[in-house]
């Protein structure tokens, strides 16, 4: 019986670097596309050896924004994936894209190869909060790619949406929630702005920059934050995940199982792998990628074998992000304690501040602990 093995494909090139992103990506020139996907193709191939004992159950293009690769280029990178690994016939296979970057010609070829689930990073419904994020679009373009996707034939659509975002409102928050329902979309991801280090936003908005004043309250955040999950559980998605909303059966299976740590090989600029508990990424630097992509062992950068204790720790802080928990069964299967033997005084204390409650065998984070999810992490990690 093969293993199964997730796939993940980064492409770091964008039309424009937003406001907020501190993501690898940048907008580059059509010759630096083409050298990367070609040197993408050669580190698909140098996996040949790899891929004999697994079979590929997901795979996910991310970014940057991937649908700014012309079809011809998406359609070179799948002979070389079919060429050396086997994929499930009901692989989750999703592409990142933003409005705008997409056409019927090029939606309609994704189809064709077998791209079955895309993403689109819409961030807000709103054109004037789409404007200070430094989004490329504007609302009524989002529509009218969603409604190019829906034609297209794909019945898996996921909205990226973002709250907490300068002078935004939770009135304006709760109409852009309200106006992507009635879209009807599979799967929505909502996510609070964070501000990073090295972004626009961050000398804008920082601590101690004068516009910081701009951000919504702490107690406004918190609004928002509840209404995302009132609005969108009374209207059937289910949060199966702290960002993450889903209709019943279509939550990003990819996504699972970066959750329950199963393998999986990235391929592209910067990509992370987690293959039989040795995490490594791929060099961020695009010449030296560029040139030795054909030999991952060159590329490969920060290799981590990880001992049991890291893998028991990740275990735990990534399965509770999970709405349904951690498996104290699973837990045993791994590594053969119980989750009590190793960290029960913990969890004893944190069920104790109703932060983490036990049900049928698993332990999740209670609506308080989901709050404060960071906090029970390393309080039942690292006390």
């Amino acid at each position: 019986m093969k293993n199964e093995l997730e796939l993940y494909l980064h492409i770091p090139f964008c039309v424009r670097k937003c406001a907020y992103c501190d993501f690898l990506s940048s907008p580059e020139n059509v010759e630096t596309i083409e050298n990367y996907v070609e040197a993408l193709i050669r580190e698909i191939k140098a996996y040949q050896a790899l891929s004999l004992n697994d079979i590929v159950v997901t795979i996910f293009l991310g970014g940057g924004t991937p649908s700014v690769l012309e079809g011809n280029q998406m359609e070179r990178i799948f002979e070389a994936l079919h060429e050396v690994f086997e994929i499930a016939e009901d692989a989750e296979i999703t592409v990142e894209a933003n409005p705008g970057t997409v056409t019927q010609e090029k939606l309609s070829a994704y189809r064709k190869l077998g791209i079955n689930r895309i993403s689109f990073g819409l961030q807000s419904a709103d054109n004037g909060e789409l404007k200070l994020l430094g989004r490329i679009h504007t609302y009524e373009q989002f529509l009218e790619s969603y409604e190019m996707a829906r034609t297209a034939g794909f019945t898996n659509i996921n909205i990226d949406l973002i709250s907490a975002i300068p002078k935004q409102t939770v009135r304006s928050w709760e109409e852009t929630l309200k106006r992507i329902i009635r879209l009807k979309p599979e799967h929505i991801s909502a996510y609070s702005l964070i501000i990073e280090e090295g972004t626009s936003f961050a000398k804008l908005y920082g601590e101690g920059s004068p516009l910081e004043r701009d951000l919504p309250s702490e107690e406004e955040e918190r609004l928002m934050y509840e209404k995302a999950e009132e609005i969108l559980g009374e209207n059937g998605y289910h949060r199966y995940e702290i960002s993450n909303y889903a209709k019943e059966g279509m939550e990003c299976r990819h996504n699972l199982g970066y959750w329950e740590r199963k393998n999986y090989l990235g391929l592209g600029l910067g990509a992370s792998s987690l293959l039989d508990n040795r995490r490594y990424s791929n060099t961020e630097n695009l010449r030296e990628y560029t040139e030795c992509a054909g030999q991952p062992e060159k590329i490969r950068k920060n290799t981590e074998h990880l001992t049991e204790e890291e893998q028991m720790e990740e275990f735990i802080f990534l399965g509770l992000r999970k709405m349904n928990g951690i498996s104290e069964q699973a837990f045993w299967n791994c590594f053969q304690k119980t989750i009590w033997d190793c960290y029960g005084e913990n969890i004893r204390k944190v069920m104790e501040k109703g932060l983490l409650k036990q049900r049928e065998g698993c332990l999740s984070l209670t609506k308080k602990g989901i709050d404060v999810s960071n906090y029970v992490f390393a309080e039942i990690l690292y006390q």
